[in-house]
């Protein structure tokens, strides 16, 4: 089972580097279901995974001018500090067993397994979905609906706090709509974003659980030599047309959590 989750950890980095987003969703069910993890210490080892990996994914962006700083200052504000309260505040406030169906006891596990599966059936609908408009580029100063852009970072952050995925597929399409970003330059940017918030949401959470760093860096580095693998297959293979099929995995995937955390307890 390790095995595969070394496999599973570079195909994490895979999906990143051809789709830009959305592969930092498998982190928390491989590091579950893979390597047997308690899943409140998963969401936690998530933020590190998925924040060191698109920090690396990120510099590529950088070098071809792809990362737009004042919009990632702008959306990033609000997310840091969401997700740092949520990891510092909300997670450990969570009781160890939450509520009682019957027989049936929602453990925080279960339930942080249950909002995971949620956020992964919504991130597969757009991943799946067609994209009938096309998005306008404006042209001139770069305008902020700020309103939006504060709710959206904070609902992100909260999000990235409690399952510690990224959320790639909720902060790409705000910076497009809501910052008027180029779709490429919106996924550099993303990505930044993802490893400030996530990584200073690792580092900033309280608890006094012992981090295994071996293993961190193990599943890490598997993701990051997938994310250079993932780039040099772009250049190949285009991206938006494996979306799809990488959307109903994941859906596939959120169903399964669901049913493994509820009926086949």
């Amino acid at each position: 089972m390790e095995i595969i989750g070394y496999l599973s950890s570079i195909l994490i980095g895979v999906a990143l580097g051809l789709i830009g987003g959305g592969g930092s969703i498998l982190t928390v069910p491989v590091l579950v279901y893979l390597f047997s993890i308690d899943a409140v210490m998963a969401t936690s080892y998530s933020l590190f995974i998925v924040g060191l990996t698109s920090a690396v994914g990120s510099i590529a962006y950088f070098k071809k001018g792809l990362v737009n700083i004042r919009t990632a200052i702008v959306f990033g504000i609000p997310s840091i500090v969401a997700v740092f309260a949520t990891r510092a505040y909300l997670v450990p406030a969570i009781p160890k067993e939450v509520f009682t169906i019957g027989n049936f006891i929602v453990t925080k596990s279960i339930l942080m397994m249950l909002l995971f599966a949620v956020l992964m059936i919504a991130a597969s609908y757009s991943m799946i979905k067609k994209d009938t408009k096309k998005v306008i580029e404006a042209d001139g100063a770069q305008t902020f609906n700020y309103p939006l852009i504060l709710i959206e970072g904070a609902v992100v952050g909260v999000l990235t706090g409690l399952v510690g995925a990224g959320g790639g597929f909720l902060i790409i399409p705000a910076l497009v709509l809501l910052s008027k970003l180029p779709m490429k330059e919106a996924v550099g940017t993303s990505l930044v974003i993802i490893a400030a918030k996530s990584l200073i949401g690792f580092f900033g959470e309280g608890g006094d659980a012992t981090v295994d760093w071996i293993f961190l860096c193990k599943v890490s580095a598997f993701a990051i030599a997938g994310i250079f693998i993932g780039a040099t297959l772009s250049k190949k293979i285009d991206g938006a047309k494996l979306k799809p099929a990488f959307g109903w995995f994941v859906l596939i995937m959120g169903m399964y959590i669901i049913l493994k955390e509820t009926i086949l307890k």
